[in-house]
């Protein structure tokens, strides 16, 4: 009978969080079995932050992720912080620089992360295969029984980081759910997160024609906002505003729009309509916004004229048009632009401290596909760099 390879842990998606949690464990002198379906590794890590790799930021805090159990990612982000991440950076001499808000991107390009991620597995000696198949995933006694093109391997701790539903066609799949529920671990229901929002044909049409134009905005859903930009496009409304409002938006509900938040658009009217009445009100408001959005949100609300014959009242119309815009979304663009998956593997199943399963010794969770989402900018790295170290500490 054919013997079974062995080996203490093998990580099944060599992403941020499989590779990290790797070079983890490997450091700890663990025999390292990294495997992934793809034969490009890092592909999340290459794409994004325009490919320069927003890879973590310094305002990282337990309050910039969301998840069933808010408590959930305090302990992990404290085992492994922002700043840990960046030391292993300067380590590797990557050039790197803040944004805005905290952002932190590779001067570079997004392939040094790879590219030092790939060097940190190589020196803690793990074994990496990619373009494989994992067929089938089995408990025996205390070990779990892998099969991989055909052959098979146990090991002691088995670690799944393939991520969540967001953008398939770099090989996005259910499959880290599909175990969990093999194990017995419940799902907290997914959604696309931090994606572009889709409207109604009316609303569309709005969009299309500004199709391109961005600007700061004040987006809101209950008692959720975030200030940032805003771009119309020709398929809804997208920037990292609404990209951060995707995550709190529930479908069947509004969204408010402050197009304009530094300014108080009803004073402003009515000292112009003391200063100067002879001005044209779309003059007025293109002072404030791009000159296609004022003109717009004129003729949208039929309010043309000089300021002079304009009543209080559709001075007040025009005010409220600018600064609370109420409008439906349809839906989101959905996994296909989602920069990440909201919900996922229920963290009421996994320790906090370890990222172990509860219930399954041995087995661990870690990365996108555990019920933590973060806000844009770096959080999302910063939890699979975090998630990755802790299980490599344990497994």
């Amino acid at each position: 009978m054919k013997s079974i390879n062995k080996y203490d842990v093998i990580i099944i998606g060599a992403g941020a969080a499989g590779m990290m949690s790797a070079i983890e464990a490997g450091k700890r002198g663990r025999k390292v079995l990294l495997v992934d379906h793809s034969r490009k590794i890092g592909e999340k890590i290459r794409i994004s932050g325009g490919g320069r790799c927003n890879f973590t930021n310094t305002n990282t805090h337990p309050s910039k992720f969301i998840s069933k159990n808010p408590n959930f990612a305090i302990s992990a982000l404290s085992q492994y912080t922002q700043n840990d991440f960046t030391d292993l950076i300067k380590k590797h001499k990557i050039e790197f620089h803040e944004k805005k808000l905290g952002q932190l991107f590779c001067d570079g390009s997004a392939q040094q992360i790879i590219d030092m991620l790939l060097l940190e597995c190589e020196m803690a000696n793990v074994t990496l295969w990619r373009g494989v198949v994992v067929e089938n995933i089995d408990k025996q006694d205390d070990q779990y029984l892998i099969n991989v093109n055909s052959e098979k391997y146990l090991c002691h701790s088995l670690v799944i980081a393939t991520g969540g539903l967001s953008i398939p066609k770099i090989g996005a799949s259910k499959f880290g759910y599909e175990i969990a529920r093999k194990f017995d671990l419940s799902i907290v229901e997914t959604f696309p997160a931090l994606v572009p929002l889709t409207f109604n044909e009316k609303i569309l049409i709005m969009c299309r024609e500004l199709s391109g134009l961005s600007l700061g905005a004040i987006v809101s859903f209950n008692k959720t906002l975030f200030e940032e930009g805003m771009l119309f496009t020709h398929r809804g409304l997208s920037g990292p505003s609404i990209l951060q409002i995707s995550s709190y938006w529930k479908l069947g509900n509004y969204i408010n729009i402050n197009l304009s938040p530094h300014s108080n658009i009803f004073n402003l009217l009515e000292d112009r309509k003391e200063s100067n009445p002879k001005q044209d009100i779309n003059t007025i408001i293109a002072e404030i916004l791009p000159k296609r959005l004022a003109h717009m949100i004129c003729s949208e609300n039929n309010i043309n004229g000089n300021i002079s014959e304009l009543s209080n009242k559709n001075l007040i119309k025009l005010s409220d048009a600018i600064h609370s815009w109420v409008i439906k979304p349809t839906g989101t663009e959905g996994y296909r632009t989602a920069e990440v998956t909201l919900g996922g593997i229920d963290t009421d199943e996994i320790s906090s401290k370890t990222m172990m399963s509860l219930k399954n010794p041995g087995l661990f969770f870690i990365g996108e596909v555990l019920d933590v989402t973060g806000h844009l900018g770096g959080y999302n790295f910063q939890w699979a760099w975090s998630s990755g170290f802790v299980a490599g500490q344990y497994a």
